[in-house]
């Protein structure tokens, strides 16, 4: 099934807001099967949505509206589609019984114009709206599937889940299932990654492949249809082998969770703390581990060592090394490590240390950092040449910092089982 995405709102075509929707919707129906091949942005018009929609019809299967479903006169989205498509508008009683229930609760008064969000194309079906009050549909006419929900992502992205997807897989062949595997790839750039497995880009066919690069990550979508779930799980194990066996030294996991969600979940299945002392990315390292429900498990704390002082009397460590080792050093980064592993009493000690920029420091340009890595009595530091802006650098290190950590406790893990 092909589809595209049509978002509604002059507050998009004006860079007021982010069209943060489509990207999601993109990916969800990737998962589904349904090929994106348009994305559309018109603003609260309705000769121009008219447009868009009926050129939508002649070339998809599935059109997607998010926006326009609100109370003010320029939410005219259900309107507009009714006018092209030739339907007529009701109220759908469930939802305006809602809307009713939503003012009395809070004891205030309803305006007339709040009742309009309870108007559905008639035949549609209703899709609820569990954090808002816009209610979404779907109608089909002349063998194309319309679907409109509302803009603000709080309320449509628990609506999809909830109701879009069931509503879309029904309409699918019912004898054809569609699953996918996400593989998540570090420290290798994405240009590098497709060419390892170029062939098999190039000769994909059921399952398919699809790379994506993202804040210096690359991933893998593989998805495949058949009308045998079983074979579906071999077909894409059988490629997931094969694809390992020439980038599995950049794999890190499956799924939707980011590196800093798998270290922390490998620290808490192993039951292991880790401590940061942190230079370059002031806190940043932490600050992302404690983003996480349950971060407390694993960390008990860190030091933000951004000057040499602090690393004098917060790390103990000597004015005398810093001075012949450098602060941006091997040296330095172990010696960091291994004094806040100690301090904090953590089974892991991670430092990061280097230059962010603009300007140079110890003689080393932008982009020279190390990162420090102790446990017991075994310590490593890894030096990094990276580019781009101060806050990329910073962001960058970071991710390195949780690549090189979840890989050490794995292959020390191993050894353990061993």
């Amino acid at each position: 099934m092909n589809g595209e995405i049509i978002a509604v709102g002059s507050e998009l075509l004006l860079g007021q807001i982010v069209n943060s929707n489509a990207k999601y919707l993109s990916e969800q129906l990737s998962y589904l099967g349904i090929n994106i091949y348009y994305h559309s942005v018109v603003g609260d018009n309705d000769r121009r949505l008219s447009d868009v929609v009926k050129g939508s019809m002649d070339r998809s299967d599935i059109i997607i509206l998010t926006g326009g479903l609100g109370p003010t006169k320029d939410d005219l989205t259900k309107e507009s589609v009714a006018n092209t498509i030739g339907k007529t508008l009701v109220y759908d009683r469930e939802t305006e019984l809602k809307i009713e229930n939503y003012f009395k609760q809070r004891e205030r008064e309803m305006t007339e114009n709040n009742r309009k969000q309870a108007v559905i194309l008639k035949g549609a079906t209703v899709f609820p709206n569990d954090h808002g009050l816009a209610c979404g549909m779907a109608v089909k006419v002349d063998g194309t599937t319309i679907i409109l929900l509302p803009g603000p992502p709080s309320e449509m992205k628990p609506m999809f889940e909830n109701y879009v997807i069931p509503y879309l897989r029904m309409i699918q062949n019912e004898q054809e299932f569609i699953e996918s595997r996400i593989l998540r790839f570090f420290g290798i750039g994405e240009s590098q990654l497709v060419d390892e497995i170029d062939d098999i880009l190039d000769n994909q066919s059921n399952p398919t492949v699809a790379p994506l690069a993202s804040d210096g990550e690359v991933t893998l979508r593989l998805t495949v249809k058949g009308n045998d779930e079983q074979e579906n799980s071999r077909l894409l194990n059988s490629l997931q082998n094969v694809i390992l066996d020439r980038v599995g030294d950049y794999f890190y996991g499956q799924g939707e969770e980011s590196l800093i969600h798998k270290l922390v979940n490998e620290l808490k299945m192993n039951h292991k703390k880790i401590s940061t002392a942190e230079s370059l990315t002031g806190g940043l390292f932490a600050a992302q581990l404690t983003d996480i429900r349950g971060a407390s498990q694993i960390f008990p704390g860190g030091i933000v060592t951004y000057s040499n002082d602090v690393k004098q009397l917060g790390l103990e460590i000597n004015h005398s090394f810093i001075k012949k080792e450098g602060a941006v050093s091997h040296a330095c980064a172990k010696e960091m490590a291994v004094q806040i592993r100690k301090k904090m009493n953590s089974d892991y000690g991670i430092s990061f240390t280097g230059v962010a920029g603009p300007d140079p420091l110890e003689g080393k340009r932008p982009g020279f950092v190390y990162i420090g890595i102790s446990s017991n009595n075994k310590v490593e530091s890894y030096e990094l040449k990276l580019a781009g802006s101060r806050k990329n650098i910073r962001e960058r290190t970071v991710k390195y910092g949780a690549y090189f950590l979840l890989q050490w406790i794995r292959k020390e893990m191993e050894k353990v089982d061993e």
